[in-house]
């Protein structure tokens, strides 16, 4: 059984957790010189925990070798700036290989993308993870839960078996169904992430998360920042001015099920001259017509 008390990822979890972009090159492929100087203006905008290979960094769309190399470009620039969360996932050798290669790289923890299955058991949930986690025993683990039929005590049984699960990314768009799900799992025994970011963290951090999740932090680090601050504070009325600051970006970001996602984060970064707005298929880069209204919002919070 491990020593290992996992006090410092803990912490890691409770606060902006930022899920860098992946920047592309005009031929393609990862543009490795605008990762790092994306990657060094988050830990400069005072970002101290770093998600490689999130959804934000278009996981799935980039190659196992790309995989590899976004997580080594993230760690070399963090250093001991700020504490890594790898996204892993795919087939259980695949997200095992990921695992320990983060590990290698001076990971501290490991983000277990939610099944990619078309069916997926509970019990079979419980076994994935489980496999994951026992394969990197000094890792914190956290899973991504976007199933919203995954009951809470699968969760603690999962954590009976694997201690170094030690948090979560709760990512389903239901207050009250998160507010459940934490109780039954163990309110106190994990670190509850509001895995959908600042449009709901004030409802998550109500029922019990005490961190978030966050692309918009790759545009304007200083206004994730503002929103902890406010929650850390108990302060709903001005988390909630920052919701109203944010809400026309992430409704952009929302629609037609999320589809732009990614775009409109990238569009944002290219607006600001930051990086290019590509993506890879399945999303799509913005239509014209869209573009200037991304920009007119990063432009009035860069000031």
């Amino acid at each position: 059984m491990s020593s290992v008390t996992f006090e410092t990822q803990r912490a890691a979890l409770a606060d902006v957790v930022a899920i860098p972009v992946t920047p592309f090159a005009a031929d393609g492929t990862v543009d490795t010189a605008t990762h790092r100087a994306l990657l060094r203006r988050l830990l400069d905008g005072g970002i101290t925990t770093l998600t490689p290979n999130g959804n934000t960094g278009e996981f799935y769309a980039l190659t196992p070798e790309e995989r590899r190399l976004v997580a080594e470009l993230t760690a070399d620039e963090a250093g001991d700036r700020a504490v890594i969360l790898a996204g892993v996932g795919h087939d259980l050798p695949t997200a095992i290989d990921s695992a320990r290669h983060a590990e290698g790289l001076g990971a501290r923890m490991i983000m277990v993308h939610q099944p990619v299955h078309p069916y997926v058991s509970a019990a079979g949930w419980v076994d994935y993870h489980r496999a994951i986690a026992e394969a990197v025993p000094e890792l914190g683990v956290v899973p991504y839960i976007r199933n919203e039929r995954l009951p809470g005590a699968r969760l603690a049984e999962l954590a009976d078996h694997c201690p170094n699960v030690i948090g979560v990314k709760y990512a389903v768009p239901d207050a009250a169904r998160f507010a459940a799900f934490a109780r039954d799992a163990g309110l106190d025994r994990f670190v509850w992430v509001a895995g959908l970011a600042e449009p709901y963290a004030p409802s998550y951090f109500s029922a019990g998360a005490t961190g978030f999740t966050s692309g918009l932090v790759n545009v304007a680090p200083a206004v994730s920042r503002n929103m902890l601050d406010a929650l850390r504070a108990g302060d709903y009325p001005a988390a909630m001015k920052v919701w109203e600051q944010i809400r026309r970006f992430e409704e952009l970001r929302a629609a037609q099920g999320s589809a732009n996602n990614v775009t409109v984060v990238k569009e944002a970064l290219a607006a600001l001259g930051l990086c290019r707005r590509d993506v890879r298929p399945p999303s799509r880069p913005l239509p014209e017509d869209e573009r200037a209204e991304v920009a007119a919002i990063a432009a009035g919070w860069s000031i």
